[in-house]
């Protein structure tokens, strides 16, 4: 095809030799399958921030670090420049949390470089080569989703230990190839010690693992990694070998009205995206 006007420098410097075809359309980023030399990659243009249509996208940002106070007050007053650092932040943040969680031992795409709101990173396949499907696509035994979702949690907990929660995490967000899942998505990745909305995202992120996969292996359901993690990680003994057993028993303090509150809603929020989200799929 011919190529887009974002990846037409990436083709004149000779980093892309030919874009193949549009892989999908989201609410941050267009993706294309692209051939780098001899090898079949994605490219995630990233959209403009008045074209994303990402939520509460600083609630997302807190944590994040700027460079210098110049940088701070620009964003602060929203200039020219400092949208283009926010754009920078924006992107830099999956970058840095795809690199980091390679190195922890999570699966997720490799990365080749960002040039100019570009990111080529790894197209990930299925054993014919066809792109792996999407988790929310895939249909399992309750074997396989036992054996998968205990594979989650370990690189849920992995991303934890790393100071990493993903904070959009879904069926949607992750692929399944031939050796299980790969988690995608990470611009709005947070800082887990910096943002004060990081445990909400971390514990929606595991029950939104939790929810899916329950629906081949009831038993999930009724299994609370999230608390467990995360009442660990709190306390400073969260370690990439530490056993996880779903069971988490509370304090036995009050009751607290107003969080319980909190949860229902949380959980209202959660469904209304789902289905969002799967009409966004149907469309693309």
């Amino acid at each position: 095809m011919k190529p887009p006007k974002r990846l037409q420098p990436l083709v004149d410097d000779g980093l892309i030799d030919e874009v193949i075809s549009r892989l999908m359309s989201g609410k941050e980023a267009d993706i294309f399958i692209v051939r780098c030399g001899d090898h079949i990659r994605c490219a995630k243009v990233y959209k403009d921030a008045v074209k994303r249509s990402f939520k509460k996208a600083a609630q997302y940002q807190e944590g994040r670090k700027v460079r210098s106070g110049r940088e701070a007050r620009a964003l602060q007053k929203r200039s020219s420049y400092g949208r283009k650092q926010q754009e920078e932040i924006w992107q830099n943040a999956e970058i840095d949390a795809l690199s980091r969680l390679s190195r922890a031992g999570v699966r997720v795409p490799e990365t080749y470089g960002c040039v100019d709101g570009v990111l080529l990173m790894e197209l990930v396949t299925d054993d014919t080569g066809d792109v792996a499907p999407r988790l929310g696509e895939v249909l399992m035994s309750e074997e396989q989703a036992l054996e998968d979702h205990a594979l989650m949690m370990h690189y849920i907990k992995l991303m934890l230990c790393a100071g990493i929660v993903h904070g959009d995490l879904s069926e949607f967000n992750v692929l399944v190839d031939d050796y299980g899942p790969v988690i995608i998505d990470l611009p709005q990745a947070v800082n887990a010690a910096a943002n004060n909305s990081a445990r909400e995202m971390f514990v929606r992120d595991v029950n939104n693992m939790r929810r899916y996969y329950g629906e081949f292996a009831p038993e999930l359901l009724h299994t609370r990694y999230a608390e467990e993690m995360w009442a660990l990680y709190a306390e400073g003994n969260l370690t990439p070998d530490t056993p996880l057993s779903g069971a988490f028993t509370d304090d036995g303090d009050s009751a607290d009205v107003d969080g319980v509150l909190e949860e229902i809603k949380a959980v209202m929020r959660e469904e209304q995206e789902r289905q969002q989200r799967i009409r966004e799929a149907e469309y693309e």
